[in-house]
């Protein structure tokens, strides 16, 4: 499998972020790792191998961003406000530098995003506010709540535009319209060990019924009682889903 890494830098930042990049062509998939993951957190937990069968066919090439949680969502010293505002650069290098990179490997193909607990928080809350670059998002055991997240300080803009609970309730008019002919959504989750405890199943439920109020496409699959919040779990919805859009 070909596979190799890229340092983009961020004007916004003056730093530079890693993406691992798998397979030689295929449908261009955005992966997010868990909190506070590094960019081959996804190959270091079999989550390359799950789906090795689509890389190596051409069907599929993966993209896999580090993540910048340590300094925003889970830099809990700082008040909700500035955990959004620093989220905000973040996704300016997602937006700005990783598309830009993506869109000069593969094309204008359609960028697909995906992540596991943080992570899926990462690629629904891009889908919803992008969905001109990220149409289709795939979400495994998310908890897209940022206020959840030992939050604290006042809640300002910043943290309702990146707060899917907070803005999908408010969307309405063209912007609307559009997203439901343009978004496609599926929140997965499993119903075992830490699932709760994360609140990633109650999360995930609330997400579906808040798209469903809207009328924005989704689908919701709860696995089973035994299948907990951890790699494996992803492992096996990743290799069972993404083959469908593939």
């Amino acid at each position: 499998m070909r596979h190799y890494a890229v340092d983009l830098r961020s004007p916004a930042t003056g730093a530079a972020g890693t993406v691992a990049v798998y397979g030689h062509w295929g449908r261009p998939v955005l992966a997010f790792p868990s909190e506070g993951g590094r960019a081959w957190e996804f190959a270091d937990n079999g989550m390359v191998g799950a789906v090795g069968d689509l890389i190596g066919a051409g069907r599929v090439k993966l993209y896999c961003a580090e993540s910048f949680d340590a300094a925003t969502w889970s830099a809990a010293h700082l008040p909700l406000e500035e955990r959004a505002r620093r989220h905000e650069v973040y996704e300016r290098w997602i937006v700005e530098e990783v598309v830009a990179h993506v869109r000069a490997d593969t094309g204008d193909a359609e960028i697909m995003v995906t992540g596991v607990s943080l992570g899926a928080y990462h690629a629904l809350n891009l889908a919803l506010r992008r969905a001109d670059l990220f149409p289709l998002a795939l979400c495994l055991s998310g908890n897209y709540d940022p206020t959840t997240w030992r939050g604290w300080g006042e809640r300002g803009d910043a943290v309702y535009f990146h707060n899917p609970v907070d803005y999908v309730p408010g969307l309405h008019g063209e912007h609307l319209d559009w997203l439901r002919s343009r978004l496609s959504v599926l929140l997965v989750c499993g119903q075992g060990q830490w699932e709760d405890t994360t609140g990633a199943l109650a999360s995930t439920r609330r997400m579906a019924g808040l798209l469903a109020e809207k009328g924005i496409r989704h689908e919701l699959d709860l696995w089973g009682h035994d299948v907990p919040h951890d790699w494996p779990s992803w492992r096996a919805q990743l290799a069972h889903h993404l083959p469908r859009f593939c």
